[in-house]
């Protein structure tokens, strides 16, 4: 009993989930097209057919709640599919990283303890590997559903395919369009599993409920300004952190989700032009894709596309001349335990007056939190008191909130550790400005301390994007003998430009304190996850390996 005098009616509590979002727009925009992928387009109605059809068809196949059903594809029509016909049949989702070994995938598969696994032909070969690797070793081995281009076999993959595979298209053929659909009993319940990068050691797995990705989705709508029927355009990988939540937000607006298999500059333009996108998402590398692209891979976008970027702090001049091109960036900030974007830089219309560069600068913060979420502060991680807001008092980012991740499966100590103080932290490092913003200025991991000085890697990441040669960078710490660590950048340049390293070097030390400019420059490709994110752990070990730039002082007794 509440304080009026009465009782909450259990009909009034209906477990909050995403699954929600699709009967509502199998309703409300039923005839509408809900999925586009080349020439195969699917309605809303349609697409509730089909992913009640796949909930019935895991039933069939003996799969219960709570069983762990996974998932090794790109951007393709039954990933998206799979988003809600496994959580319809009870089930979690487990998408893996595209880029995984078998080695890889033969570990997530038995630390997830995964009943199925759906494989696109594309990387058939992966996941047999890693079957055969955990056969091994694991008793019972989840069965293989593999997904053919238009619901055929490649002549590429049809030798691979055994009798006893399972075809996605033909195991839908099996399941009952009007079979009862399996909501959560709480809405705490998982609703999916992703892993971590596992950049420094093997991936946790983080657990998603139906309840902080439900929250979670509309915020990404109202963060990403999304109205009634938004084109989306899939660049952000569907197995990073489901899509950013975008793969359930799209649908509780009723929109259109434009599948894209291989991200390429000429695909985006061709996508947006042919589709009419509204918006579509992407890590700054793919930002700095379209802005570097080649005169011949344009087309004219037909209206401003809006963009949410993420996964790393995007230059401002990065943003500026997205701009420029017709893009309109909405900057958020998140992990994959914060269900991918917890943040958002929400803009203030007092900012228009400001210079492009300086906007540039303000976009490129990582801003306040999102309506989901309920607080987010810059905190001393040994106090927990929290930071001044300077915009110079340095501390780590910590959050709060329905949208935080339930745990890292399996793993309690971890998870222990990224809560402890009542909070979770993010190991990132950041200020807080005056107005409540935040921006980030390392990892804590990747913060160089050179001669007792806090170098923050964005801030000189940034001073080298705004070189005109220069395409993309990353900078990391190189031991040194005096002092301690140097800036190490790795530089790649645009094609048909030139620059020496000391050029580079002047040319941040014209921007930056001495101090923070880059001692030594690399030329080479930056290696990549399979979300766009620099591997900084590879280039700290090469400039770990190229040893001291500076000799040991001695001194005589």
């Amino acid at each position: 009993m509440d304080g009026t005098g009465t009782t909450r009616c259990s009909a009034n509590y209906v477990p909050l989930s995403p699954i929600s979002f699709l009967k509502r727009s199998a309703i409300v925009y039923r005839d509408r097209v809900s999925v586009v992928y080349g020439d195969i387009k699917f309605t809303w109605r349609e697409t509730l057919q089909r992913c009640t059809r796949l909930a019935s068809a895991l039933a069939n196949l003996g799969v219960s709640r709570g069983d762990v059903v996974a998932a090794l594809a790109p951007n393709i029509p039954a990933m998206y599919e799979l988003h809600f016909g496994v959580p319809m049949a009870g089930a979690v989702l487990c998408t893996l990283n595209i880029r995984h070994d078998s080695a890889m995938v033969s570990l997530l598969l038995r630390h997830s303890e995964a009943k199925i696994i759906f494989v696109d032909y594309q990387f058939l070969d992966i996941a047999k590997g890693a079957l055969e690797i955990l056969s091994k070793t694991y008793p019972k081995l989840p069965t293989l559903v593999i997904i053919s281009e238009s619901g055929k076999p490649s002549a590429m993959t049809s030798n691979m395919i055994s009798t006893s595979d399972l075809e996605y298209e033909s195991l839908l053929a099996r399941g009952d369009p009007d079979s009862e659909i399996r909501l959560p009993n709480d809405e705490w319940d998982p609703i999916s599993l992703n892993y971590t990068s596992g950049t420094t050691s093997n991936p946790k797995g983080v657990v998603y409920s139906h309840r902080g990705a439900y929250l979670n989705s509309l915020a990404a709508a109202l963060l990403n300004d999304m109205a009634s029927m938004p084109v989306y355009l899939w660049t952000v990988p569907m197995f990073h952190c489901n899509g950013w939540c975008l793969t359930w937000a799209v649908a509780a607006q009723g929109g259109t989700n434009v599948c894209l298999r291989t991200v390429s500059a000429k695909g985006i333009f061709e996508c947006i032009a042919r589709n009419h996108v509204t918006h579509m998402g992407g890590a700054p590398t793919v930002l700095n894709m379209i802005i570097n692209s080649a005169a011949g891979d344009r087309r004219p976008l037909p209206a401003k596309v809006a963009v949410m970027t993420g996964g790393a702090p995007p230059p401002p001049q990065v943003l500026f001349n997205m701009k420029e091109l017709g893009f309109d960036v909405t900057h958020s900030y998140g992990l994959t335990e914060t269900y991918g974007p917890g943040t958002v830089c929400t803009w203030k219309p007092e900012w228009n007056s400001l210079p492009p560069d300086t906007q540039a600068k303000i976009k490129s913060r990582q801003g306040i939190h999102h309506l989901g979420l309920e607080e987010l502060d810059i905190k001393d991680p040994a106090t927990m008191k929290s930071v001044p807001a300077d915009a110079k008092t340095m501390g780590e980012v910590m959050f709060r909130g329905n949208t935080i991740m339930s745990g890292y499966l399996r793993d309690l100590k971890a998870t222990q550790d990224a809560f402890k103080g009542g909070w979770f932290r993010s190991g990132d490092l950041g200020v807080k400005h005056p107005d409540g913003y935040i921006e980030l200025k390392d990892r804590l991991k990747d913060i160089i301390i050179s001669g007792g000085e806090n170098i923050s890697t964005i801030e000189v990441e940034s001073a080298l994007f705004s070189h005109p040669a220069i395409l993309e960078a990353a900078v990391v710490a190189r031991p040194d003998d005096h002092w301690g660590e140097t800036p190490c950048a790795f530089v790649k340049l645009k094609d048909g430009c030139n620059a020496s390293p000391d050029e580079i070097i002047s040319f941040c030390r014209s921007r930056l304190p001495r101090y923070m400019a880059p001692r030594s420059v690399v030329f080479e490709d930056l290696p990549k996850t399979s979300t766009w994110k620099t591997q900084k752990f590879i280039l700290r070990q090469k400039a770990k390996a190229m040893g001291s730039l500076s000799k040991r002082s001695t001194s005589k007794l």
